[in-house]
């Protein structure tokens, strides 16, 4: 078990402004909109469905599901306007403090890095984007390994499996604090992040070989999904920036 718990900022030239902000706006929506966990009408209005991505249609009812074994029932709401906005404001919530905590300091350990790199427009849409296609990426899944449609996901983890996968390729060698078997210590961010990559593969194919139902509700395959987006798409985003080449006057 490995759990980083910082890096290395020497190199660091501006403020995070949009990290902070990005912070901010997840603890804010938790703790206000939903109200820290227990405004399920929000909740379920504004996470995104399967389902209803599937189909551009809105489900306004309550079903039967399974997640871990455990048969229960979810009130969904209606969607205030297109159903396809749920794939962003569902990167916004949480299902708890400990799900908004792991993901929270995880962006404040390496989306600054990202941020000083990229800039604060490139990085808010290279954050975005990578969200989007995790989102999308859990969705596809659902269909293409007979998981229930119906179930709701929320959370920044799939932006943040981006903002990770961008991290390993500009920092492999970036020096990442973590706690591993009860020490703390230092590790590059190759086998910091490497280690929490494989991870989520793990989970991901053990959720499809055990049964789409076994997963205890956490998407991994938005996890895989927004990581490699972050591969595919942070020298993209990082061109003429910091470490892809000379830095613009």
């Amino acid at each position: 078990m490995i759990f980083p718990i910082g890096d290395d900022n020497s190199d660091r030239t501006t403020t995070p402004i949009v990290n902070y902000v990005l912070i901010a706006i997840n603890v804010l929506v938790f703790v206000f909109l939903q109200g820290m966990g227990n405004n399920e009408k929000f909740t379920y209005a504004y996470s995104t469905v399967p389902q209803e991505i599937r189909t551009g249609q809105d489900v306004d009812k309550p079903v039967v599901v399974e997640i871990a074994g455990q048969r229960g029932t979810i009130d969904l709401q209606p969607t205030p306007g297109s159903v396809y906005l749920t794939l962003l404001t569902s990167m916004f919530m949480h299902g708890g403090w400990m799900h908004l905590f792991g993901n929270m300091l995880f962006l404040w350990i390496f989306g600054d890095n990202l941020e000083n790199v990229l800039g604060h427009g490139r990085y808010l849409i290279f954050y975005l984007l990578t969200g989007l296609i995790a989102s999308l990426a859990h969705v596809v899944s659902t269909f293409m390994f007979d998981g229930n449609p119906y179930i709701p996901s929320l959370g920044a983890s799939g932006a943040i499996s981006g903002v990770l996968g961008g991290y390993l390729l500009l920092f492999p060698k970036r020096q990442v604090r973590v706690i591993m078997l009860r020490m703390l210590t230092t590790v590059p961010a190759i086998v910091a992040i490497g280690l929490w990559f494989v991870l989520q593969l793990i989970s991901a194919f053990g959720v499809i070989n055990a049964g789409p139902q076994s997963g205890g509700g956490v998407a991994f395959m938005a996890h895989v999904g927004g990581f490699i987006a972050g591969l595919v798409f942070i020298k993209f985003f990082a061109i003429g920036r910091g470490t892809a080449g000379p830095r613009p006057a």
